[in-house]
């Protein structure tokens, strides 16, 4: 495989990872705002605030998926970990 054709298939993957993104941050966005519109008719605003809890929690896994589709080149690059391990070992 060619260079041009490794960096048109990491350009797809990036995009794949960041539609799939937008995909999972709308249906977050959505369940959550019906689960407060559940919290507010069955308990009222002056009541425990319960749709927290989900919120938090499927909110931790969307951050990781933002990170990994806007930010993880960076961090999981492992040609680039690949490149600096073999120039440390051969200084």
């Amino acid at each position: 495989m060619n260079t041009e054709q490794q960096k048109d298939d990491e350009l797809w993957q990036i995009a794949k990872a960041r539609v799939g993104f937008r995909w999972s941050f709308a249906s977050y966005f959505i369940v959550n705002a019906m689960l407060v519109v559940i919290w507010l008719f069955t308990s009222g605003t002056g009541s425990y605030f319960w749709p927290v809890w989900c919120m938090m929690g499927w909110g931790v896994g969307i951050a990781f998926q933002y990170f990994h589709a806007y930010h993880g080149n960076k961090f999981t690059n492992t040609r680039e970990e690949y490149e600096k391990l073999k120039r440390q070992r051969h200084d």
